[in-house]
Parts: structure tokens; sequence; C-alpha cells
């Protein structure tokens, strides 16, 4: 969860996790409805998918029982060398390296490293780094991880370090040289594409339209209004409506690591009917749900922000991703 998360965003959904999958043979167990469910709002929800894939391989070839061996660790779903670094240190305490954010610009300054840490040769320099620092059998590798990681966190922070209150600013190349606030080096960032959408909302009372997108697609797996990219009157025609029934309630704004999205919403009164077609080819599942049951699917924040603009009642939604 933490993974492109912050820690306190994080905690409320890892408590409310633990208390409905406790065992990794409950998360092992579980549909993926209800996973990605207790997912909504965290983002990334291959994150999700990964680790139920990693807790049913343990159960299945691990007797449930996850292995301590880094390498082992590594061959799990979604589990690379951090996560296995981090797992095998600090949960076992075998001799294994970490390297993320807080870590490489740590030791990018310590060391006056110039390569982008992102780059294949610097990250591998960073590793290096990273394991030739480990303690000896004397030590304790996880606490040493720790305490890089929180050094990285509270004092060796981006833009202002905090070097006067830094241990280790006696030994810290960067800071001899006068350009700790430089580092690490990063290639410049692209910036995110704007994508825009027009969601319908079909809204009673008591329920909602709702459309599930297909496994592999962006929020595959992910219940949403209906929502096109161009074609409007297409998804209309299929969901049975007079487009001239339809108000604007306003636009949606919503930012991922590579996308800006732009998301226009339109709202109607929902039709009393019993079945409804497919709205298109990047959905395989359409159903009027009831506004007590959207806590249960699993959804985007940007389903949340599109109910909210349609005037649809998400708060309930809203405070259970916080």
């Amino acid at each position: 969860m933490l993974q492109q998360t912050r820690v306190q965003t994080a905690i409320p959904y890892y408590e409310r996790f633990l208390s409905e999958l406790p065992t990794l043979r409950d998360l092992a167990e579980a549909s993926e409805e209800r996973v990605l469910a207790l997912w909504s709002g965290l983002g990334y929800y291959r994150r999700a998918r990964l680790l139920q894939a990693a807790a049913r391989r343990v159960v299945q070839s691990h007797g449930g029982h996850l292995p301590s061996d880094p390498q082992e660790l590594r061959s799990l779903e979604g589990v690379g060398a951090y996560t296995a670094g981090a797992v095998a240190s600090i949960a076992f305490g075998r001799r294994a390296a970490v390297v993320d954010g807080n870590v490489a610009r740590v030791l990018a300054r310590l060391f006056a490293i110039d390569d982008d840490f992102k780059s294949a040769r610097g990250n591998a320099r960073l590793w290096r780094l990273a394991e030739a620092l480990l303690p000896g059998d004397e030590g304790s590798p996880g606490d040493w991880n720790q305490a890089l990681m929180e050094l990285g966190a509270t004092v060796c922070v981006p833009r202002e370090p905090r070097c006067a209150h830094c241990p280790a600013s006696p030994h810290c190349r960067g800071r001899a040289e006068g350009r700790a606030f430089e580092l690490p080096r990063l290639s410049a960032r692209s910036k995110p594409i704007a994508v825009r959408r027009v969601s319908v909302v079909l809204a009673s009372a008591r329920a909602v339209l709702l459309a599930r997108r297909r496994p592999g697609l962006l929020f595959g797996g992910l219940w949403e209004p209906p929502t096109v990219t161009s074609d409007l009157a297409a998804l209309v025609a299929r969901l049975g409506l007079d487009e001239r029934r339809l108000e604007r309630a306003g636009e949606v704004q919503h930012v991922l690591s590579h996308r800006r999205m732009y998301v226009e919403v339109l709202r109607g009164a929902l039709p009393r009917r019993r079945r409804w077609e497919i709205p298109g080819p990047e959905y395989d599942a359409v159903e009027a749900v009831s506004l007590e049951g959207l806590a249960a699917r699993a959804r985007a924040t940007l389903t949340i922000k599109v109910l909210e603009v349609a005037n649809v009642p998400a708060r309930d939604l809203r405070s259970r991703t916080k």
C-alpha cells in the first residue's frame, strides 16, 4: 500500500484491509471484487491484483507461509527488489538491502552521486552502495534499513534538507561540496497527457446506473457511470435515452501519474428497467446499483467525484477512502 502512497493516507486502508482479510489465506480466497472494493480510493489497482496473486501463490506453493529468502520473495507476483529486501530484512532479519526514494536521496547526497538514480547506471550504483553498507552479523539489517528510510523521510528531505540535524552530515560529500539540495539528479518528467471524457450519471433516489470496466484497461474491474471519450451519441443510444433529457452537471478533473483527466458530467433520471445493454466495448457488466450497495463495489476516486458533481449521495464513499 505504501508504494506511491503516503503513510498517513494508507493507514486507514491498511487497518480496514487487515480487519476484513486478516490472513494470507483469507486474501487468497477472497473475490477480486471484494479486494478491489477494500482498495477503492488508493489508486494503482494493479497493486491489489498482484497482492492477491502473490497471496494465492504463497498458499499454493509455500504452505501459506511467506518465504524469508529475498530471491524466493522476488518470485512472487508484484514483489520487486525493494519490497523483497524490506520484507526479508525487517520481518526475518535477513541481510538484504533496500533502495526506495528516501534511501536513494540519502545515498546520492552522502556520496555526491550525479547519475540520475532512476537510470540503469544510477540505480545499479545505489544498490551496490546500499548492499555494501549493510551491517555484519552482529548488526540488524532491518533496523539499519528502516533508519535509512526514516532519515530520508524526516531529515534528508527533498527540497530543504535539514543538514544541521543529520547524524551523517560530517560524512556527507554533497553537503561538503555545497550542493546537497541539488541531489539526487532526476531527468525531467514528461507532462501528463490530457484525456477528455463524458460521463452519464443516471440516478434515482435509491439507485444509480454503473458499468464495470473490462480487466486490462485503465480502471479495469472497477465500477463507474457509463463513460465515453468521444462518441456520446452511441452511448446514449445504447442506454436507450433521449440526449435532450440529459443536463450538464459540471466537470471533474482527476490527475493520474501520466494523465490529466477532464470528465464532463451529464445527469438524468434513472428509467425503470430490469435489463440494460452493455454501454460499450470497454465494459463487461452494467447494473442499477442501490445507493446502500455502492460501498461494496470497487470504484476509483474519480467515480466518487463524478457522483458528487451529479448530486448522487457519495459522502459515505469518500469517508471510507480517507
